[in-house]
């Protein structure tokens, strides 16, 4: 494989901000990707209308897709864990049956119910959806990993969410795990997805919070940051603001979400130690799993403590 280079100034795109369109904005962050250690610095500015955090300038799409190599961990490309192998399955699965339950608490789907999962990664998600309740589920993300199992029942499309054509009020459920960060025009996303849901249907989004605990801890090396390849970085004003923007009406809001907020704590940490050099997966399983067991106290009030994460609740206007 070729080794990534540092990006280039004609690689990069000036923009406004995403949600008021203001122009004026100052410097907050300056973050590289901590997790692979691929090259870059990336500026992440506030906008001084709205107070949106975002990255600017960005790397044109064009160029995005480097940094979504094997190496991106949501994509499950690493599949030996050697011993610890067992112990790694139970927690990604345990990732989707939270999601799982998070969504049952304001949809109750059954074989009759469509789901759309945007930024569906490697579907894992969307397959157990399926098995628990028999519902049509579809995804869509700009890499193509149907080569997977977990796809075997999803109707997938490949591309940018706001550029598919699906019929209108088709989905009961869409949802976007960690997706709205990623995206290069979340309000227009949030638009396609707002004229999508059936007329009881909700959308069900989550990103990490920057208004958190572990951002006053990890600043530069806040594990939120991902650059370059979260393009926005959301307070709990922010996320509302931009629902709002989109013409979604909140249902609830949460300040923690079914991503573990603990891989924020331990991330952070150890990027804060490496300083950009890159985490070996294969030797963080192990102190990352021991680390969970003795904050087992601090994380049974998780949901309490503005940790990391934050998920709201959205339906269009006018529906149940």
């Amino acid at each position: 494989m070729t080794a990534l280079r540092t990006p280039v100034a004609s690689q990069f795109e000036r923009v406004h901000c995403y949600c008021c369109g203001c122009q004026d904005s100052v410097p907050l962050v300056i973050a590289e990707e901590d997790l692979t250690g691929k090259p870059g610095r990336f500026l992440f500015v506030q906008c001084q209308q709205c107070e949106l955090v975002y990255q600017n300038p960005r790397l044109k799409l064009d160029w995005i897709s480097a940094y979504y190599d094997d190496e991106y961990i949501a994509h499950r490309k690493k599949t030996d864990w050697g011993p610890l192998k067992p112990l790694y399955e139970w927690a990604m699965g345990k990732h989707d049956r939270d999601k799982c339950t998070l969504v049952g608490n304001y949809v109750a789907l059954t074989s009759h119910s469509k789901v759309l999962d945007v930024g569906c990664g490697a579907g894992t998600f969307l397959e157990e959806i399926h098995k628990r309740s028999m519902a049509t589920v579809s995804g869509v993300d700009f890499k193509d990993l149907t080569h997977l199992p977990s796809f075997e029942l999803i109707d997938f499309h490949l591309g940018l969410f706001y550029e598919q054509e699906f019929a209108e009020h088709r989905f009961d459920l869409i949802t976007m795990w960690h997706f709205l960060e990623h995206d290069y025009d979340p309000v227009r996303t949030l638009r396609h997805a707002r004229d999508l849901l059936a007329t009881d249907g909700k959308l069900v989004i989550e990103v990490p919070r920057l208004d958190s605990v572990s951002y006053r801890l990890f600043k530069e090396r806040w594990p939120g940051l991902q650059a370059p390849q979260h393009t926005a970085l959301y307070s709990k004003k922010t996320l509302l603001a931009m629902v709002e923007q989109a013409g979604l009406e909140v249902v609830e809001y949460l300040p923690y979400g079914a991503f573990p907020a603990y891989f924020y704590l331990f991330a952070g940490t150890a990027f804060k130690w490496l300083k950009g050099r890159g985490l070996n997966l294969s030797k963080a399983i192990y102190p990352y799993f021991l680390g969970q067991l003795l904050l087992l106290p601090v994380l049974l009030f998780e949901k309490k403590l503005n940790l990391a994460m934050q998920t709201v609740i959205c339906r269009a206007p006018g529906s149940r």
